[in-house]
């Protein structure tokens, strides 16, 4: 029954995805694109509601049930920030994302087919594990929008000013927003489940996922210091959005 909800939502999400670039190659903007990634999001809920009652807790145990957590995040993200800076084409670009982590969670022996209830969990393991992936789709949502920022300079550059693309792209100014900001969010986000680590039991094999969880928020944190302290070109922050984010899902490893 939880696959189903997650196939669901792939399939919704890899349509979505798809009939928006069909849109934005006719030069037009989809008015379906919110609609799309709000079933999108119902199904991720309740995968994720099957999913926590299987656990009787936050469903973050392993790998599938995190990039399902994951991409449950990055779309409510997505939902919250596109439309309150009128960048719906983000969906175009975010849609795709949230089904590769979906079809990965998908990968047999990735998510685990019976999962077992926990006799009793640690809330500070819980709050560290939801606050970090939490941030992880503020910060992934970051790099879709450092994505767009790149392909607008692009064009820019080359002077493709009449293709279906450039022209259904938000300003340059609302990116640049809504990425600092989402910046910014992520990275409180991931303070919090930092310390939530900090004051949780580990064990020995859990050292190196926490110290790299702290080495992640070390080099988002430097970020954005640079960023307010000497500033920083649209481009770079751009491309240090998402090579960061890349290179922080190595922290995955250690799960």
């Amino acid at each position: 029954m939880d696959r189903w909800f997650l196939i669901a939502a792939t399939l919704l999400a890899a349509a979505g995805g798809i009939w928006g670039m069909i849109s934005v190659h006719r030069g037009k903007r989809s008015p379906w694109t919110l609609a799309w990634m709000f079933a999108v999001l119902l199904c991720q809920i309740g995968f994720l509601a099957v999913r926590g009652e299987m656990r009787s807790a936050c469903p973050l145990m392993d790998r599938g049930e995190i990039l399902a957590f994951l991409a449950w995040s990055l779309t409510l993200f997505y939902l919250l920030v596109g439309p309150a800076y009128r960048i719906s084409l983000l969906g175009v670009f975010t849609a795709p994302v949230v089904a590769i982590f979906q079809l990965a969670a998908l990968i047999p022996g990735t998510l685990t087919a019976n999962p077992t209830k926990l006799a009793q969990g640690n809330p500070w393991h819980e709050t560290h594990s939801a606050m970090s992936v939490l941030a992880y789709g503020a910060l992934a949502l970051a790099a879709v929008a450092g994505v767009m920022f790149l392909v607008l300079d692009r064009q820019l550059k080359e002077q493709h000013l009449k293709s279906g693309l450039f022209r259904n792209l938000p300003p340059v100014r609302e990116l640049l927003i809504s990425l600092e900001r989402l910046l910014w969010l992520g990275t409180a986000l991931l303070s919090v489940g930092i310390v939530a680590g900090f004051l949780m039991p580990r064990t020995a094999a859990a050292w190196g996922h926490f110290i790299a969880a702290i080495a992640v928020w070390a080099a988002y944190a430097l970020l954005l210091a640079i960023k307010q302290v000497r500033g920083m070109t649209g481009r770079r922050l751009s491309l240090s959005a998402v090579v960061l984010f890349l290179l922080s899902l190595a922290v995955f490893a250690f799960v």
